[in-house]
């Protein structure tokens, strides 16, 4: 692992072996040493700008330039009078009706690994790269440099905000900020120790996250049966596998759910064993030829496109 502290003889950008991360968090820490920022609601992205050629990579650190040209020509505009950098920062298509990121349009890009994959989102939405930190810059490592000092400098660089490239705000009062998340429905809160360096992954105190619980309306597709009685409900959301929920039930509704399993079995599963995540593979999967209907709430969806901490709200019968 590349140690944060370090700083390139050469002058040479060094790539970190993953992002710095935050960490799941409920309280909201307090303090003159704490920023605020918006948690968006996309996929990780840092951007290696060096000689004039743009490099950008995931969260794992697989390069993902191809996926996104919309960032390497956002950045081309600024590539040509700027020293090398390393920018770190998150891939958003932004829905211009809702006013929020919409995961669902970059989980898309990310499943199908084509560029295009946004097309029918096209006329209410489209495509930002929120920057956030500084790692690198004109030769010198800035990773063992205090946020506030990193921020600054990114905002230095980037001074303009534009409608699809721009620095984050950064937030003094907190439970103000976390008011209008709730109010508004975004998916939550960064909180960032203004004095902390760069440190890979999550091995720090320094910077956290918390979230607010999202409604999703969902389909019942299947459902997941152990030792003769209904464990949990699969879900699907704009045609793919949102995960499963076991939350929430009870053991009446799990006697309705399976006697009406047993009235609507479908004959073929929706999808076949192969498509399915390995926890999956191994269970007793009853598919379900009249899904039902319904509302779940979860914390946030994964790199995979599966609903965190799921909890039934309610289901029905679907209508036609």
């Amino acid at each position: 692992m590349t140690d944060p502290m370090t700083r390139s003889a050469t002058g040479a950008v060094v790539l970190p072996s993953m992002p710095m991360a935050p960490i799941s968090n409920p309280q909201l820490p307090a303090g003159p040493d704490w920023g605020f920022q918006l948690k968006w609601d996309g996929v990780r992205m840092l951007s290696l700008i060096e000689h004039g050629r743009i490099r950008l990579y995931s969260r794992q650190m697989d390069e993902k330039t191809a996926l996104y040209p919309e960032a390497v020509d956002l950045l081309k505009q600024h590539a040509s009078h700027l020293p090398p950098l390393l920018l770190d920062g998150e891939a958003v298509m932004f829905d211009l009706v809702k006013q929020k990121p919409d995961f669902s349009q970059v989980l898309q890009r990310e499943r199908t690994r084509s560029a295009a994959a946004n097309i029918r989102g096209a006329e209410t939405s489209h495509f930002i790269y929120v920057l956030f930190d500084l790692l690198h810059y004109n030769g010198e490592d800035y990773r063992s440099r205090p946020y506030a000092e990193r921020y600054d400098k990114l905002r230095e660089l980037f001074p303009e905000k534009r409608p699809q490239l721009f620095v984050t705000d950064l937030f003094r009062d907190g439970p103000s900020l976390w008011q209008w998340i709730e109010a508004s429905g975004w998916e939550g809160i960064v909180s960032k120790r203004l004095s902390s360096p760069y440190r890979e992954g999550k091995h720090h105190k320094d910077w956290f996250k918390k979230k607010t619980a999202q409604l999703y309306e969902v389909r019942f597709v299947a459902l997941i049966i152990r030792e003769g009685r209904v464990a949990s409900l699969m879900m699907e959301k704009d045609g793919v596998l949102f995960g499963r929920v076991s939350l929430g039930l009870n053991e009446s509704s799990k006697a309705a759910l399976l006697a009406y399993g047993k009235q609507h079995e479908r004959e073929s599963p929706l999808w076949n064993k192969a498509e399915l995540p390995a926890e999956l593979k191994r269970e007793t999967i009853l598919w379900l030829a009249v899904p039902l209907t319904g509302t779940v709430t979860g914390l946030e969806t994964t790199a995979a496109g599966q609903l965190r901490h799921p909890k039934l709200v309610n289901f029905r019968v679907q209508e036609d």
